[in-house]
This record gives structure tokens, C-alpha cells and sequence, in this order.
């Protein structure tokens, strides 16, 4: 009788019965259970109900080329008939590894050196801290171990790169972050920029604050800084004028290892290949994934500098081996995705086209809702854009968290087709579209999201909460 039941389930009861979602509130699973994906293609995508959806966060910031790629399908499956897998262990490799570290470099900024694949952006970054403990050791500086991030910053949840997040959600109850991290300011222009001061100037003090807290910890102890170009999750924050360039100097003035997280920035999504290019950054260690592979399949990627793997090469006679990396490093199936994923982003010139089609985005959100009473802010870069609702435009006062207005809105736009992302910090709904995203499709999308926000802000003033 238990197993008929068991096998009569609909697939809602099942995932109730067997999953545990990441970044979701488990009592409001528990009780509305899931929304169920079926199939995509381009920018929509549908659930198991039959309700279309404009998929407006690219899934999580990711599938830059959109759903339903026949290309990058063949591609898989013509790898997983000749090598569906092996290692790189013990110097393994296959072709359609070693292509992507070459393509991967060719598209990286200047002074790039070698490709070390993963799975995700979160391994990617574990690896990035013990990249750096391990040059730091290798030089004889065992000390200089900390990792600085920044407040709000994502770059990922694992116990290494969960520490280098700045977002209290991913610490609570997790016993993070590890001690040798340690967070700077952020760059929230909208909020902590005092009144009256250029950017330039916020950029300074901003760099000032870094080099106070190195200063602090003591430089022989500091190995390197993260960050990401344009911050993500933590509230799509734009860097102000001359930011890097500044934060760049207090690194070289310390022997300090910059790492650029470009996990969502990469590959396209701000306008250029890299964030690195847009704004002055001088890395020594990039962060890639998303992007990489447009989420077809999962990869990630750390690379090197030059300045790094030339203190590799001079001591690999001392060490017996390299010791880190995963079974799934240099995965073939995964680099075949994602070299199938890049031929298409170069050939259609989709770089080009987040960077024009994100213009007229915003262009239209600040047409549409730039005078909302329920928005304060529109900012972003490229296709990476986030609307930041507030209890008053005037005093930027902030809507209380437990009233949950952004999760308000992400859900009334389930019920206007389309999909938008509420960000766990402040009250700010993030849009991050596939780069292929058309004039028509920014038609559909900003009507429906400025219903959503009408919507809500009835709700809210109803309630007295605005």
C-alpha cells in the first residue's frame, strides 16, 4: 500500500518527499512547494503547467546564449559518444580541454598564463585561496595567508568561498566565515557614497578604507583582495569612476594578489568579454563559470598569471606533484559544451549586443519606473541591471526585510510571465537576461515588470507599510 502511494506521487509531492533546494526558505517550500521546469527555448521558458515565462535572470545569471541551442546539444552528444570522460590527473588530457584553455586565454586579458577547470564557480574559488596559499608558500611567505572580500560580495558557498562572501545568509548557522577572511567596504554608490562626493573621490576613500585594513592585519600577512567586477548578487553595485585602478595600487604597494571574480561578468554580460577589460583590472587569478558554458553543463575555471606560474614553474622541481584538483577537472564533455557555447557568442556578436541591448533596457526601466514611488534606484552595466525598491524616494528610506517587497515582486511577475530575481540584501530585484535579448523582448519584459511593481505597491501602501 506505502509503495503504491509512494509510486502514485505527483512530481510537486515527490520533490517535497526527496529535495533540499539551495538559497531557499524551507518553511515557504514546505508550504507552497515547486514550481516545476519543463522546456525552453531563446528566452522563454516553461513549466510543467504550461505558463510561458521571459526568462529575465538567464536561470541564475547564466545561460548567456539562451535556451534550446541545437549546436551546443550536437556537441554534447557527438563528445559523449567518442569520450564521454577522463581525467587530468597525472598528465591525462583530451581535445576539447586543451582548445578551451587556449580559447579561454585568448579571450582573458593580457598577462593570463594557465587554465586549471572545475565545476562551478564555488570550487573555483576554493581552488583561487589555496592557489594563493600555495604561491605564497612556495615564495616563503607563510604568513600571508588572509583573504580580503568585501561586504555584500558573492563568490560562492563553499566553506572557502562561502568565507569570502559578504552576505550574512550564507553564514548563519554555518559557522562562517573561516578566520584568516576579512571584509572591506562595498561599492553601493546609491547608499554609502556621501552626498556631494565624485566618484572619483568615493573611489579613493574606498581604496583608503582598504589599505587602513591591510595596514591593520599587518602586509605580510595579506595575500590577496577578491572581487567582483560589477557585485551580484549583493545588489548589482557599479563600481564608481576609477574604483579599480585605485584599489590596484594599494595591491602593488603590498605585494597583494588581485582576484577577479568574473563568474557573472564573464563572457560577455557587462558589454566586453571581461570585467577586467571594462574597468581597469589587473588580475592575477580570474574566476570564470556561468558564462563558460551558458549552464548547458557545468565548468568552472581558475586562471593564473604569468607572475604566478612562473614561481610554480621555478619550484616544480622541489614538489612532488601539483596536489589539487577534481575528477572532473578538464571534464571533455563539458569543455566540448562550452567551446560550442563560445563559437556561438563570438558569431552572433553577442558581446555586442548585451552591451547595446543593455543600454536600451535601462533606458526604458528609467522611462518606465524612474519616477515609481516604490523605486529609488536603476543601476547596472551591460545586461546585469537591478531596480532597488524604497519605502521613500526622497529619504531612500529602506522597506523592512520582513516585509519581503522584493520577493513580492519576483512572485507577482510569476503571475505576468516573467521571471526576476529578489536579492537576499536590501530590496533589490535583479534582471541579468540572456545576451540575446531583442527590442521585442524588452517590450514584453519591462511592461510586465512595472505591473508586478503597481502591483505591489498596492499591497504595501494597504498595508501602511508605505
Amino acid at each position: 500500500m506505502a509503495a503504491d502511494l509512494l509510486h502514485n506521487q505527483s512530481l510537486e509531492e515527490m520533490d517535497l518527499r526527496t529535495m533540499l533546494h539551495p538559497a531557499t526558505s524551507i518553511a515557504d517550500h514546505l508550504a507552497n512547494g515547486p514550481r516545476i521546469m519543463a522546456q525552453a527555448s531563446g528566452v522563454h521558458i516553461t513549466d510543467t503547467k504550461g505558463r510561458r515565462y521571459l526568462d529575465g535572470a538567464a536561470g541564475l545569471w547564466c545561460v548567456n546564449v539562451g535556451y534550446g541551442r541545437q549546436e551546443i546539444a550536437e556537441a554534447i552528444a557527438a563528445q559523449a559518444a567518442a569520450l564521454p570522460f577522463f581525467h587530468s590527473f597525472t598528465s591525462m588530457a583530451n581535445e576539447p580541454s586543451i582548445r578551451l584553455a587556449d580559447r579561454v586565454l585568448r579571450w582573458a586579458p593580457d598577462g593570463m598564463s594557465k587554465v586549471l577547470f572545475g565545476s562551478g564557480g564555488s570550487d573555483a574559488n576554493d581552488t583561487n585561496v589555496k592557489l594563493v596559499w600555495y604561491y605564497n608558500n612556495l615564495r616563503g611567505k607563510h604568513e600571508k595567508k588572509k583573504i580580503i572580500s568585501r561586504e555584500r560580495a558573492y563568490h560562492g558557498v563553499t566553506i572557502a568561498s562561502g568565507s569570502l562572501t559578504g552576505l550574512a545568509v550564507f553564514h548563519e548557522k554555518f559557522d562562517l566565515p573561516l578566520p584568516m577572511v576579512r571584509h572591506t567596504k562595498s561599492v553601493d554608490q546609491y547608499r554609502d557614497k556621501p552626498a556631494g562626493m565624485s566618484e572619483a573621490d568615493y573611489s579613493a576613500h574606498l581604496a583608503d578604507e582598504l589599505e587602513k585594513l591591510i595596514l591593520a592585519e599587518g602586509p605580510e600577512t595579506v595575500g590577496a583582495f577578491i572581487a567582483e567586477p560589477v557585485m551580484g548578487t549583493g545588489g548589482v553595485l557599479v563600481p564608481p569612476a576609477g574604483y579599480f585602478p585605485a584599489i590596484q595600487a594599494v595591491l602593488d604597494k603590498y605585494d597583494v594578489l588581485m582576484i577577479a571574480d568574473e563568474v557573472i561578468c564573464g563572457f560577455g554580460r557587462l558589454g566586453a568579454a571581461f570585467g577586467c577589460h571594462k574597468y581597469g583590472i589587473r588580475p592575477d587569478i580570474m574566476t570564470m563559470a556561468k558564462g563558460l558554458s551558458s549552464g548547458y553543463l557545468p565548468i568552472s575555471a581558475s586562471v593564473i598569471s604569468e607572475r604566478i606560474w612562473a614561481v610554480l614553474e621555478d619550484t616544480a622541481p622541489e614538489m612532488a606533484a601539483f596536489g589539487h584538483g577534481f575528477t572532473y577537472s578538464a571534464h571533455p564533455t563539458c569543455a566540448a559544451a562550452a567551446l560550442a557555447n563560445l563559437d556561438i557568442i563570438e558569431r552572433e556578436d553577442l558581446v555586442g549586443n548585451a552591451a547595446r541591448a543593455g543600454d536600451m533596457l535601462k533606458a526604458r526601466l528609467n522611462a518606465d519606473l524612474g519616477d515609481h514611488p516604490l523605486v529609488g534606484d536603476i543601476r547596472g552595466d551591460g545586461l546585469m541591471i537591478g531596480v532597488e525598491l524604497v519605502a521613500d524616494r526622497k529619504s531612500r528610506a529602506m522597506i523592512d526585510l520582513a516585509h519581503k517587497a522584493a520577493i513580492r515582486v519576483m512572485k507577482r511577475g510569476y503571475e505576468e510571465n516573467i521571471l526576476v530575481r529578489a536579492l537576499p540584501h536590501g530590496n533589490t530585484i535583479a534582471m541579468s537576461p540572456p545576451l540575446t535579448l531583442s527590442d521585442e523582448n524588452i517590450d514584453e519584459l519591462v511592461p510586465a515588470l512595472k505591473r508586478a511593481i503597481d502591483h505591489v505597491h498596492g499591497e504595501l501602501r494597504a498595508e501602511n507599510i508605505v
